[in-house]
């Protein structure tokens, strides 16, 4: 049937003239297209520079125009979506490239790897600007209106500069892994998830703890992921415990818990044995809905509705959800997962609107652009790839 569609798709008129579909039938049998992991390649550039596993991509938010990828190669790079052209090499890592992200305005562009060393390189002349070494690095971001970056490290610290001058604050958290952090929407607060399944929400101005939430408010098990709706009043946490929580930022009480109820009931492992595991991978909030997507490490989607604190719609995936993200202003919601597609779903309907191939290997991570014409992935086959997901109807 798919292929049938992709039938109808085709002008045949001008075969050939696009290359990506010219290549798509070149398939020799067709194990690979039922396979889905071979053969299809839906994507319009594929960037293949890496050497090892790509875990990370972020696209430069003022123009779209660039890339920054980093990878298991303990090398990221700076390239251009439109045609993979290699802009340059954020070179001098010693370890796994696992984080990098350019500053709001794509002035800077920082890259940092797992033994927790920061590179802030300038995007117009090429050249690194500040470089820093903390422990073992969890995660890191830009703050979402200055030049200014914040990561979270394996001893429970999560560490704030000013770039390029380097001027620091630290947040000291409970003796375990900041796992997660996201700089809330004002700028001026930080909600932060640590091993130990609490989260504290910062206020990065006075390096003070503003809400701690623990034991009964806090998780079982670590935190996985950490996002808040646009204004910034809502925070959603998801952990390893299948638990995402609905949190007042203002008051840092849990508004809710959204629990997945697994369908299987989980046998108890024998020794030696693991028992089957599930947890929360990648949550977020929808921009013109109230709406949250939860992505589940056993292949869930699950739109939850804010306003009555229900389930909505559950989507099924093959395999695990890796991550997911709105589209900027609809209420439709992207997941990657490790059998190496990107969906599109229709969070209104729980219906799925497209799929995307081209990865011969789990997708790691993915970006959108702003005007959700293109997706970059990641992938475990040592490429990242540039899809055109821009339809008529939508």
């Amino acid at each position: 049937d798919d292929l049938a569609g992709e039938m109808e798709d085709v002008d045949f008129e001008d075969e050939g003239a696009e290359e990506p579909d010219g290549e798509a039938w070149e398939t020799e049998d067709d194990e690979g297209v039922e396979d889905g992991m071979e053969g299809q390649d839906d994507s319009e550039v594929t960037f293949s520079l890496h050497s090892a596993s790509v875990f990370c991509v972020s696209l430069d938010p003022k123009t779209n125009t660039l890339a920054v990828t980093g990878g298991e190669d303990d090398k990221a790079f700076v390239w251009r979506l439109s045609d993979g052209e290699l802009l340059f090499e954020c070179s001098g890592h010693k370890d796994s490239v696992t984080c990098a992200g350019f500053s709001h305005d794509s002035v800077f562009v920082a890259t940092g790897d797992m033994s927790g060393l920061i590179k802030v390189w300038r995007v117009d002349t090429k050249e690194e600007v500040w470089s820093f070494e903390v422990g073992d690095l969890e995660w890191m971001e830009w703050h979402p209106q200055a030049h200014v970056l914040l990561a979270g490290t394996a001893d429970g610290n999560s560490w704030m500069w000013k770039i390029p001058s380097g001027e620091c604050k630290t947040f000291q958290g409970p003796a375990c892994p900041a796992t997660c952090g996201r700089i809330l929407p004002d700028g001026k607060r930080a909600a932060v998830g640590y091993e130990d399944g609490t989260m504290r929400i910062w206020d990065l101005k006075q390096g003070t703890s503003l809400h701690v939430l623990k034991g009964q408010d806090g998780h079982q098990d670590p935190l996985t992921c950490v996002a808040s709706n646009q204004d910034g009043s809502l925070i959603l946490t998801g952990s390893v415990d299948c638990h995402a929580k609905l949190v007042n930022s203002a008051t840092g009480k849990v508004v809710c818990v959204f629990r997945m109820e697994s369908a299987a009931p989980k046998a108890p492992a024998s020794e030696g044995e693991e028992a089957e595991s599930n947890s929360v991978e990648s949550l977020g909030f929808c921009n013109v809905m109230p709406l949250a997507a939860v992505g589940y490490l056993d292949g869930t989607l699950a739109i939850y509705d804010l306003s009555t604190q229900s389930l909505r719609h559950k989507c099924q995936h093959e395999s695990g959800i890796v991550q997911l993200q709105w589209e900027e202003s609809s209420a439709v919601v992207y997941t990657c997962s490790l059998d190496g597609a990107v969906r599109l779903w229709d969070a209104r309907s729980g219906k799925m609107i497209s799929e995307y191939r081209g990865h011969t290997a789990e997708i790691l991570d993915f970006a959108v652009n702003k005007d959700a014409s293109i997706v970059v992935t990641t992938s475990g086959d040592h490429q990242a790839k540039v899809f055109c997901v821009q339809r008529p109807d939508r």
